[in-house]
Parts: C-alpha cells; sequence; structure tokens
C-alpha cells in the first residue's frame, strides 16, 4: 500500500500569509502527519501531493524524504485524480492538516482495508465532531457524516473520479476529525 498526502492547497480559510500546513504545533502540522505515515510500517512509499501554492510544505517534505508528485493546484478533486492515474496499487490517501494522526489510527484503518471497494472514504459523526467543537462543512450529502480527509483506493480501478462508488467507514476519533481548516481549528488545536 501507497500512502498519498494531500498538501497542495492555497490555504485561503486560514486567512495568514504562512503555509497552513506548515503552522506550528510542537512542529509544523505536516510532519506530525508524515511521522504517523511513516512510524505506522504499512506503507511501501510515501508521497506527498504539493503545487506551485506550497512551496515551503513542499521544501519541508522533500527534507524529510517524501517523495513529491506537482499537481496543477487548481483544487483538490483535480490534483488528487491527476496523481492517482499514476499510481497502479493501494492508496491510503490523507489531508496534510491532521496533526493528532498517529501510527495507531492509521493502522486501525488500513487492516480494515478491503481491495474489492474501489474508494473507502473514513468519515466521522456530524454529533461527535460539534462535541469536541468542531463545525465543517465537508458533509456527505445527508449531512449525517463529515469526511475526515482520509480515504482508502484501490487505483488500479480508477479511470476517473466522476462514477466511483463510495464506501462509508465511520470513526468517531479526534484523531482523524480535527483538520485544521480555520483560525478556530487550529486555535481548539493548540488548546488541546
Amino acid at each position: 500500500m501507497i500512502s498519498l498526502i494531500m498538501a497542495g492547497g492555497k490555504g485561503t480559510r486560514m486567512n495568514t500569509k504562512q503555509e497552513k500546513l506548515l503552522l506550528e504545533y510542537k512542529k509544523p502540522v505536516i510532519m506530525h502527519v508524515v511521522d504517523a505515515l511513516k512510524n505506522s510500517n504499512c506503507f511501501s512509499r510515501i508521497i506527498a501531493a504539493t503545487s506551485s501554492n506550497s512551496p515551503e510544505t513542499e521544501k519541508t517534505l522533500r527534507q524529510s524524504g517524501v517523495e513529491i508528485i506537482s499537481t496543477s493546484g487548481k483544487d483538490f478533486v483535480s490534483d488528487l485524480n491527476f496523481v492517482l492515474r499514476q499510481l497502479d496499487d493501494s492508496v491510503f490517501i490523507t489531508s496534510g492538516d491532521l496533526p493528532l494522526l498517529d501510527d495507531k489510527i492509521i493502522k486501525q484503518i488500513s487492516e480494515n482495508y478491503n481491495p474489492k471497494n474501489v474508494w473507502t472514504s473514513i468519515v466521522t459523526t456530524n454529533k461527535f465532531l460539534n462535541s469536541i467543537g468542531i463545525n465543517s462543512e465537508y458533509t456527505t450529502k445527508n449531512k449525517e457524516y463529515v469526511y475526515s480527509g482520509i480515504s482508502l483506493v484501490n487505483a488500479s480501478e480508477i479511470n476517473n473520479l466522476e462514477s466511483i462508488e463510495e464506501d462509508l467507514v465511520v470513526i468517531d476519533d479526534k484523531r482523524i476529525g480535527l483538520n485544521i481548516n480555520t483560525k478556530d481549528d487550529y486555535e481548539l488545536l493548540c488548546s488541546t
């Protein structure tokens, strides 16, 4: 299995000049994700999708030995589609803004991967996120669940991202629930 860190976004909702994934929480946010992936020992390769939106993040990732695939930086879906077309393996996709991610939750998610499912999204319940002080706009169609930024994908079965049946796995855990998308999210992280 390959791990793919999505790290090419603009981070505009943070309203800061510093690249979002380099915000500090003991170390840069992105490095919590990198270290968790490495420490899990679940992956043959660790790749990051970066773009011209995140040059300092890319530099930090290269220095830590992460393989880089440069994308257009147009938007998350376009960048993800671009990268997945280059891979022919099972892929553990994660956002780079999950600073509480650790090797234990990665192992738990990876061990339950079923390659017969082309796309499995890891979600939390909206109720759980609200209970820990998070409001997210990244809900599923029925608004009951919130995307964590983690998916398990059988990339060899994907031609494009438009017609894929998605399976959901619900895990209510702050390690995958706390994405740093806004200043409020960052303040919540720093208060933990």
